[in-house]
């Protein structure tokens, strides 16, 4: 499998800042590393879903009621799409969260109408 985009990259929002249109990048390569990532996710996924078919109580676990589904994942995406050209914050993923700093107040409202929540002392 061609890994071109993934292979000497450290985070995901590295490799969408560089490459996201609204910070020069182009589509194709954004549509590349969208078809990218679905097939590395579906191979991760393959190999989970291989793994867990032996283990006794895997379905009751708190790791598999935690997992995420294709669903999720694209959620995830069409968030990170979204707010990835913000300038001046800093996006980190943490767990089934995205969590923001820097200077955030510039983009409320347009991250109110995403969703997010702010929380002071974090």
């Amino acid at each position: 499998m061609n890994k071109k985009y993934f292979e000497n990259v450290n985070t995901l929002e590295e490799l969408l800042k560089h490459h996201h249109p609204d910070n020069g990048g182009n589509v194709s390569d954004m549509q590349e590393i969208n078809a990218e990532y679905d097939k590395l996710f579906k191979v991760l996924k393959e190999h989970h879903n291989n793994a867990k078919q032996g283990d006794i109580g895997y379905a009751d676990s708190e790791y598999s009621k935690n997992m995420y589904d294709c669903e999720n994942d694209k959620a995830l995406r069409d968030i990170l799409n979204k707010i990835i050209h913000f300038t001046g914050i800093d996006i980190k993923l943490v767990g089934q969260w995205v969590r923001m700093s820097g200077n955030t107040y510039a983009y409320k409202k347009e991250l109110k109408g995403i969703g997010f929540r702010w929380a002071s002392l974090k």
